[in-house]
């Protein structure tokens, strides 16, 4: 347990980050399954609006530290390839 006042104050600031960061997540993780239920249905037109509507969220969380860039950018991408191919 921390003792000093700049150790608790630090715990609580973790902890109140933490909260955050897991929203976010939990966030991104939400827009990434309807993408995902989209593109299992087959529909197109579905799986672009999720897409439009998951790709800021995406890039969001990237900008924010919740996920890499790199990862970020990855799922976008592969998402992107796979409601592309929907019509293919």
């Amino acid at each position: 347990m921390a003792n000093t006042p700049s150790a608790k104050k630090a715990a609580r600031k973790i902890a109140r980050r933490t909260a955050t960061n897991k929203a976010r997540r939990s966030r991104v993780r939400t827009f990434l399954r309807k993408v995902e239920e989209a593109i299992a249905s087959g529909d197109q037109a579905a799986a672009n609006a999720a897409l439009q509507a998951a790709q800021p969220e995406i890039m969001r969380a990237a900008t924010k530290g919740v996920l890499h860039a790199n990862t970020a950018a990855r799922k976008v991408s592969r998402l992107n390839a796979r409601v592309k191919a929907i019509s293919a």
